[in-house]
């Protein structure tokens, strides 16, 4: 099942899991040497050493599938933050070019500044371009990692549960 569903980030949880767990269930003691030190415990019945460690391993892998989830996210923050400035600064230029033009020809005719206007207002509108999806995208992203940060926890806490319940 695990690979038919590879990349959502519960596989890795999962996996991390599960191989505490058997590395745990592989150490333990044969049953009638356990049954003797663990009087509670039924005889033939795997138990395990730590919950505790593998809820660390649980963690520890949550860690690691939220940093993959939000790999390319700072991207799309630099690019929402940064592209609005590299608009302006193409705003400046163009009206810059419209003065200078304004002060070699000695007139402020439409055929004059008109130009670099349209320098102006078509950077202008390639910094909007660029941010306004950034930033959209970005707080979209931000919320999926959210939501798949809550399963994990979920998917976590059931499945120390499980274990709990299965092998304690």
């Amino acid at each position: 099942m695990c690979q038919s569903l590879r990349d959502s980030p519960l596989v890795g949880l999962f996996q991390a899991g599960y191989t505490e767990l058997t590395t745990q269930l592989r150490q333990v003691a044969p049953p009638e040497v356990a049954a003797g030190s663990n009087p509670r415990a039924p005889a033939g019945r795997p138990t395990i050493k730590s919950l505790t460690a593998i809820d660390r391993s649980l963690l520890r892998a949550a860690a690691v599938e939220v940093s993959k989830l939000e790999r390319r996210v700072p991207f799309l923050a630099t690019t929402a933050s940064i592209a609005p400035f590299i608009g302006l600064f193409g705003t400046v230029w163009g009206i810059l070019t419209a003065f200078q033009k304004i002060g070699q020809a000695g007139s402020s005719s439409l055929a004059v500044v008109g130009p670099g206007i349209a320098e102006a207002l078509i950077a202008t509108a390639a910094g909007l371009f660029a941010a306004i999806p950034a930033v959209y995208f970005y707080n979209d992203f931000t919320q999926r990692v959210k939501a798949f940060a809550s399963e994990m926890d979920d998917f976590a806490m059931e499945f120390l549960n499980i274990v709990e319940r299965n092998f304690t």
